[in-house]
């Protein structure tokens, strides 16, 4: 073989090389970075992954926030009227997060089964929930639907 077509073949060869390298290494940072969308009943029902990061929506029990009194820790829990999961969060809650409302929890699922929030995002308006939460809602209500209208 041509010494000159020996050094082209080369070039592309490590070109072809180095391109390939470039897309496993952006889709392996891709993968890393998904956060999954799970409702507290998936959770109850092991759906979820453990230690994985993901985000977790529903509303919060009425009576169930507490607030340690000498740090910025908060326990609450999620529920979606199927399934019921603590989460536990330590930061600055947004202004609009209270009881009997819709929030989405970013963080994850540990091995007590306990979801430890690093994130905790509120509706914005009156009206508003987001659709995650809506969708999660709405197959729970008519599954329990379908469980009421089922003989025994």
């Amino acid at each position: 073989m041509n010494p000159v077509r020996k050094q082209r073949l080369a070039i592309i060869a490590f070109v072809l090389l180095g391109l390939a390298g470039a897309v496993a290494l952006a889709l392996y940072a891709l993968s890393q970075n998904i956060n999954l969308f799970f409702s507290p009943d998936q959770v109850v029902a092991g759906e979820a992954p453990v230690e994985q990061r993901m985000r977790l929506g529903g509303m919060v029990v009425e009576g169930s926030v507490l607030r340690a009194s000498d740090s910025l820790k908060v326990q609450f829990d999620l529920t979606d009227y199927r399934g019921t999961v603590t989460v536990q969060y330590e930061g600055i809650l947004p202004d609009l997060f209270r009881e009997g409302q819709g929030i989405v929890a970013m963080g994850e699922l540990n091995s007590d089964r306990v979801f430890q929030a690093d994130e905790v995002l509120a509706k914005h308006d009156e009206k508003y929930m987001p659709p995650e939460i809506s969708r999660a809602l709405e197959r729970t209500s008519q599954a329990a639907a379908g469980e009421e209208a089922r003989p025994l």
